[in-house]
């Protein structure tokens, strides 16, 4: 079932900040470069955000009939996690192209997920393993040859597949080591704290009841006594929600 979001005012202004912070993120890490390079890699990422955020919100008025503003902040931060590998090597347009595409991957990965019933709840995987995975390779498509400071110009610059080869290393690497390790850390917790998964009545029940004993937001739940003072002073009226 899909779980909406409490407050869609609140999730834009977390991803404003998150979209905030890749500055620090990306640009941040040129400080030691030539100056000027720091406002070229800002430009990079801020263009690679608003395109991802674009294709998304249009990939889903499409496919759905009306822009889903969740699927829209989602496809922010695909472009933001998809331009991070490549930000310093590619020119504006590419990072347009990245942030597109990374937009409309990270719609149908979330489809295609939940189609093969794998729990991601927050879209972990479809917004930043699936753009991840894809900016990781862009920089062995788009990196020129004169921004390439380290490895080689991408094959649509004349660089050929070796560094979209070492870009494609660089990602099953990844994600062999971290699926290693996350499994035998989860195997260890099995074991020893018996998973982490809770019984099927706590999770209907929700944590906040079954964990904690009290409602997050008990204005949902539970019913809410409205006085009224009509002329007699006597009736009272309970709400339930």
């Amino acid at each position: 079932n899909n779980l909406a979001g409490h407050n869609q005012v609140y999730t834009a202004l977390g991803v404003l900040i998150l979209w905030v912070g890749w500055f620090g993120f990306n640009a941040g890490s040129t400080l030691t470069v030539d100056n000027g390079f720091f406002g070229f890699v800002a430009l990079n990422t801020n263009l690679a955000a608003a395109a991802g955020a674009i294709s998304a919100l249009f990939i889903s008025w499409i496919v759905l009939g009306k822009p889903d503003v969740p699927t829209m902040l989602n496809g922010a931060l695909a472009g933001l996690v998809a331009i991070t590998a490549s930000c310093a090597f590619v020119e504006p347009w590419a990072a347009v192209v990245i942030g597109l595409i990374a937009g409309i991957l990270t719609f149908y990965s979330v489809r295609f997920f939940d189609k093969l019933k794998i729990d991601d709840p927050i879209f972990a995987m479809s917004v930043h393993g699936t753009p991840g995975i894809w900016g990781t390779l862009s920089t062995g498509f788009f990196a020129t040859e004169e921004l390439a400071s380290v490895g080689q110009a991408g094959l649509f610059y004349g660089g050929g597949l070796h560094q979209l080869g070492v870009q494609a290393m660089g990602v099953a690497v990844s994600g062999i080591y971290a699926f290693i390790i996350s499994f035998v850390i989860l195997l260890i917790i099995k074991f020893v704290l018996g998973g982490l998964r809770v019984t099927r009545e706590e999770e209907l029940i929700g944590l906040d009841m079954s964990a904690h004993g009290s409602y997050g937001y008990p204005e949902v739940f539970e019913s809410k006594e409205v006085r009224l003072a009509p002329r007699n002073n006597k009736q009272t009226i309970s709400e339930g929600y």
